[in-house]
């Protein structure tokens, strides 16, 4: 009998949550294509290329939607099966709320993990792919709008990077300068090079000349040399407008190297624990949602549910954007402040449950 109804129950979610899903994600396109298709079409962009913008895009929009979807669908569903009695009936054979609603916390934590698949490895791809093809494809820029492109500096350990230019084509730095310092900040060396050259054992000078400051000094020249740099050319990427779509993995290794350089990366910190957190706010909708639509009952309607889904979304994401906010400007701590909304919603929501369990 639990495999019934748990297939009963399971494909009543199902098809709601597609419905939303699908019409969500109709939504956003049909603004989004409005905002962007004049611009795009006085940019001398084709339909063609519009199209395929709006293709590598969607990834994106599931990741936004999905966890409205979720909690809309959640809504729904048990506002349905309130007003027809059969949750009632379920009841009555002795089942409690707890194992009716066990179907759509799985359900809920699948798509949480599908949301987090999509976050790692596919959105940050389809991203630079639709990057490209913006800026590239439709609005004729070169590649080097991507990257930070000079004055550059950076501290790796106790090197200090300073580089004119760069060029992303050939990853390659020019008139690079490398200060070699001590313990306590005193110069041992300076090379100044024509330029420096990523390869697969990391960044190699090449028409260098060598000055020491240590013994008895001196000048040296050599064609190449290679030098224990920690930045790597995904490094040199202008994070502040894109850092969002970037990956765990990539955040992570941004924020080490800002570490290792001397810097603070609570701001990428945060991004970095934001990625696996965000992705667990569809199953947080659905511990929320449950209780709130079991105590509605059978006086909620379609609109009064939709319009529930559409309160309850918008204040988590808000509540989650002004506290990741405080550990962006590192006054909260990056994990706490990544994952304090799921902590709040989720406490909420038993705490509904409990109200739910005394009526």
């Amino acid at each position: 009998m639990f495999g019934v109804v748990d297939r009963y129950l399971a494909a009543t979610w199902l098809r709601l949550f597609l419905l939303c899903q699908g019409g969500f994600l109709s939504i956003y396109l049909v603004l989004d294509f409005i905002e962007k298709f004049g611009r795009f079409s006085k940019a001398g962009g084709s339909f063609a290329d519009i199209l395929q913008f709006f293709l590598y895009k969607l990834p994106e929009m599931i990741g936004q939607t999905m966890p409205f979807s979720v909690l809309m669908a959640t809504l729904l569903a048990l506002g349905m099966l309130s007003r027809s009695s059969e949750l009632t009936a379920l009841r009555s054979c002795g089942l409690s709320i707890p194992r009716i609603v066990a179907p759509l916390l799985v359900l809920g934590l699948f798509c949480s993990l599908l949301l987090l698949v999509n976050a790692e490895f596919v959105v940050p791809k389809s991203y630079q792919q639709m990057e490209h093809v913006e800026k590239v494809v439709i609005r004729k820029q070169g590649i080097n709008t991507f990257f930070r492109l000079n004055n550059i500096w950076f501290r790796s350990n106790n090197l200090i990077l300073q580089a004119a230019l760069f060029e992303p084509a050939t990853r390659t730095l020019k008139g690079v300068t490398v200060w070699d310092l001590s313990a306590d900040m005193q110069p041992l060396r300076r090379l100044d090079a024509e330029k420096a050259v990523y390869g697969e054992q990391g960044w190699e000078l090449v028409t260098v000349r060598e000055r020491r400051f240590s013994g008895r000094g001196g000048v040296t020249s050599t064609a190449r040399l290679p030098v224990p740099l920690t930045l790597k050319v995904d490094d040199l990427r202008i994070l502040d407008n894109n850092a969002d779509n970037f990956s765990f993995r990539k955040l992570r290794e941004y924020a080490v190297s800002l570490e290792q350089g001397g810097y603070a990366a609570g701001r990428y910190r945060t991004m970095m624990h934001a990625k696996l957190a965000l992705p667990f706010g569809a199953f947080v909708m659905v511990v929320l949602g449950i209780p709130f639509a079991l105590k509605t009952g059978r006086a909620s309607g379609v609109a009064m549910g939709i319009g529930a889904g559409v309160a309850i979304g918008f204040a988590y994401f808000i509540i989650n954007a002004a506290i990741q906010s405080y550990g962006r400007s590192e006054v909260l701590p990056p994990f706490v402040a990544a994952w304090g909304a799921n902590v709040v919603f989720v406490l909420a929501g038993i705490w509904l449950a409990m109200t739910v369990k005394q009526q």
